[in-house]
């Protein structure tokens, strides 16, 4: 199949409508079809503000990076996308091509367009 690696940077403290992003953006893509999605939590990074944020201490609780991955066809993807807007959530992400499958599938698997 073809599609798109989708990866979202969001802080561990932000919210919408009462509940983590991170956790806003698995839950919609699940309602939305997405086959599955991840979040990760960073040890260390930073942002546009190149401020450095490191998972070591108290006081920096919530500051942490996570990032919420999707790999998606392009119509799953612009779901997601149209969701994200209509919610006018300012959000960053990368998007990167994609060509994935299952190998050995089951009857639960969409039907593969290639074969590795």
């Amino acid at each position: 199949m073809e599609g798109s690696f989708l990866r979202f940077y969001v802080t561990e403290s932000e919210a919408h409508h009462g509940v983590l992003l991170w956790e806003w953006l698995l839950i919609q893509g699940n309602r939305l079809g997405i086959r599955g999605g991840s979040a990760f939590r960073a040890i260390g990074g930073f942002g546009r503000r190149h401020t450095l944020h490191e998972d070591r201490f108290f006081e920096l609780a919530g500051s942490s990076g996570i990032e919420v991955e999707f790999v998606a066809t392009d119509e799953e993807e612009q779901r997601l996308f149209d969701l994200i807007n209509r919610e006018q959530i300012r959000v960053f992400y990368t998007r990167i091509p994609a060509r994935f499958g299952v190998i050995n599938p089951d009857a639960e698997d969409p039907p593969a367009t290639d074969n590795p």
